[in-house]
């Protein structure tokens, strides 16, 4: 039985609504194929280079294009990383790298990381911040929030207060924030790649409650961004109205723009119809990753502006 006819047999509604965004035998392999072990070097507790070198003893480490700090590791269990132990890398999946990459946050700034478990994107965005500034992590879950809290500890991250608190309250905020980064609840497609069961759990009203979260998250999320401020919406599914849909409710709500981001990491066309609507031509400057492209999980990135006080 090839694949395609697995996937199909396990579950037929999936099946027939991706093949409509791409129906070649290379991405139905990719949607299941087991992901490569990556990692990201941890820069508050080690420059890369003594890091890099120290690891490189033992392990073979391929370069993350589009991440400075980002590596493969031909390593199947990182509990046998005495480094991963210490907090001098953290496990993280490579395109999952990338929002980060793009929200781009400074030492000093106010960031708000509004879906912040199990954390690794938070670590990344402190690193970068090295430590200086402010971070409110939040997860509306306890229980997330306190592994959550146990990663921000192994990582030395010592600029973050973590909350629980539903994302759409920080709408309240409004112009405070220099950076936001929404990495939404979602459908979880990409994630097949970890885990069978987000395959055979799918359900297309699935698709729909998360799409309805995520856009009462992006309204809050944009309301609580300073003017002049950047926004980064991410999922990691490639369902057009978790993605494309949302953003554009966004484009179409308020003043907000795209920017288009450029990064060395190979993308696939937006959708900009999709069930009878049609999307802002604006969405070519966001990336849409499927699994066959850089054989890593699915993701889908936007980079949204704010304008400025005076800007039309």
């Amino acid at each position: 039985m090839s694949v395609r006819d697995e996937i199909r047999e396990a579950n037929q509604e999936f099946y027939e609504r991706y093949s409509q965004i791409e129906d070649t035998d290379e991405f139905w392999e990719f949607i299941v194929k087991p992901l490569r072990q990556s990692i990201r070097v941890n820069t508050l507790k080690a420059p890369l280079e003594v890091a890099v070198e120290r690891l490189s003893e033992d392990y073979e480490l391929e370069p993350i294009p589009w991440v400075r700090e980002g590596f493969f590791i031909n390593v199947d269990n990182l509990a046998r990383v005495p480094e991963h132990s210490l907090g001098l890398v953290f496990g993280q999946e490579a395109s999952s790298m990338i929002p980060p990459v793009v929200l781009d946050p400074k030492p000093g700034e106010l960031v708000l990381d509004m879906a912040a478990a199990p954390g690794s994107k938070t670590g990344q965005i402190a690193q970068y911040m090295e430590n200086e500034g402010c971070i409110i992590a939040n997860d509306p879950k306890i229980d997330r929030a306190n592994i959550l809290i146990a990663n921000l500890n192994r990582m030395g991250v010592l600029n973050t207060r973590v909350t629980t608190r539903d994302g759409a309250y920080f709408g309240r905020f409004e112009n405070t924030f220099d950076r936001v980064l929404l990495d939404a609840p979602c459908s979880s497609v990409g994630m097949i790649r970890k885990s069978w069961k987000f395959l055979t759990g799918w359900r297309l009203r699935g698709v729909i409650k998360y799409m309805n979260i995520q856009k009462r998250l992006i309204l809050a999320a944009y309301r609580a961004l300073k003017p002049g401020g950047v926004l980064v919406y991410s999922t990691c599914t490639i369902d057009p109205i978790e993605n494309e849909e949302v953003v554009d409710y966004l484009l179409r709500k308020t003043d907000a723009r795209l920017e288009k981001i450029e990064l060395p990491v190979k993308t696939s066309e937006p959708v900009l119809e999709w069930e009878g609507r049609t999307y802002s031509e604006e969405l070519r400057k966001a990336l849409r990753i499927h699994p066959n492209d850089n054989d890593t999980e699915a993701f889908f990135i936007a980079k949204i502006v704010k304008p400025g006080e005076g800007e039309a």
